[in-house]
């Protein structure tokens, strides 16, 4: 035990490691065992995962945003030398997940009750080998382990630790519009061309839902989303930059696009579409959503004020949707549409009664609501399942 507390800390590609709080707790253990220490390392393990200490050294390996990792995700050549130090700590962090109760507790003299502990026999040499060599699809770091992302006030990118999990099976109708985007993205993984595209459309149409949908179809296949607020939109050639050479595949997300005139975020997102030096990158699409059409509220006087080059102005204005290379509308569902969504919705909640009660209650919900929508089909069929 003490030669392996040595080997721990000759640790290199992995040494942030150490960090860890149950790899500190278990090397101050080996450092000094006694009750407590063995104590606190099983506290520290019951707080990561519940207490299988095989997995969690697996999970940390796979998710560690190491030097190696990094040449390899981005198709560099990896020394030998750096081949050769990965696979020799690979065989110390192997010699942590086959510790035992009965290893540690060995170490010292003690006959009271000590918490137990339980551990994955695994192979940690050969996982981490297989990810890398897979690492198109598994990703590093923060992307191995989370499917969906945000932009932080610090203009950071930071998982969403409770994704929507919408599912492309969730979703009635408009099974044309969710093909389209589901080409599109496929064609991103096979890092063929793929189109920056603008869902358009009535409110409460499963626009956001159907690119969830999809990030959540094809998030194994290497693909994750990133979600930008339309007031981050200056920070996206500097998320582009750090994307660039990750070796997944992005979305970046932005949700409900609509612009005032004389939007200064207006500029920032027309040049990352025009592919500006610093913003073009192959691994990454933005997918919009917005109301309208041409995403910027104009009035009549804007059409009729004194701008001597009028014509212009107004060509700006229509520009920036026509610079998204794919335009998909989201119309809002006749009366047969909107009550084959709330039939699905109901069966697939498990609750029933007859069909004509059923659309004469929808009906109701929807005219009362101001017109017909998938949204309010799922609100619907919530409110019957409440009551």
């Amino acid at each position: 035990m003490k030669v392996l507390k040595e080997k721990l800390k000759t640790l290199s590609i992995f040494r942030e490691l150490l960090k860890d709080p149950v790899l500190l707790s278990l090397c101050k253990y080996l450092e000094k065992p006694i009750n407590s220490a063995y104590a606190a390392f099983v506290a520290a393990l019951y707080r990561a995962n519940g207490g299988n200490l095989g997995e969690h050294i697996k999970e940390l390996c796979t998710s560690s945003e190491n030097v190696y990792v990094k040449m390899a995700g981005s198709g560099k050549a990896v020394p030998n030398y750096l081949q050769q130090t990965l696979e020799a700590e690979l065989d110390v962090l192997q010699e942590v997940t086959e510790l035992s109760r009965e290893k540690l507790q060995g170490l010292m003299d003690y006959t009271g009750f000590l918490p137990e502990f339980t551990t994955t026999k695994l192979r940690l040499k050969d996982i981490y080998l297989h990810r890398v060599e897979n690492i198109r699809q598994y990703g590093y770091g923060i992307y191995a382990k989370h499917r969906m992302f945000y932009v932080d006030e610090n203009g950071c990118i930071a998982p969403v630790l409770h994704p929507d999990r919408t599912a492309l099976s969730d979703l009635v109708d408009y099974e044309r519009q969710q093909q389209m985007i589901l080409e599109n993205t496929k064609a991103l993984l096979c890092g063929k061309p793929a189109a920056n595209i603008l869902l358009t459309g009535d409110a409460g149409t499963g626009k956001s839902s159907t690119v969830k949908a999809v990030a959540n179809a094809l998030w194994k296949e290497g693909l994750r989303i990133v979600e930008v607020r339309k007031d981050q939109l200056r920070a996206i050639p500097a998320i582009l930059d750090e994307l660039s050479l990750n070796p997944l595949k992005f979305v970046l997300f932005i949700d409900d696009l609509a612009f005032l005139k004389d939007d200064d975020q207006f500029n920032a997102l027309k040049a990352v579409l025009e592919g500006s030096v610093t913003a073009k990158s192959n691994n990454v699409v933005i997918y919009a959503t917005g109301n309208r059409r041409h995403l910027i509220k104009e009035t009549f006087s804007d059409r009729e004020g004194d701008d001597i080059h009028r014509n212009d102005t107004i060509q700006e204005i229509m520009s920036l949707s026509d610079r998204f290379g794919l335009h998909i509308t989201f119309s809002k569902p006749n009366k047969e549409t909107y009550l084959h969504i709330v039939h699905h919705l109901a069966e697939k909640e498990g609750f029933s009664m007859p069909a004509q009660e059923m659309d004469l209650l929808a009906e109701r919900f929807a005219l009362e609501r101001g017109g017909r929508s998938a949204r309010l089909a799922r609100q619907f069929v919530n409110g019957l399942a409440a009551r």
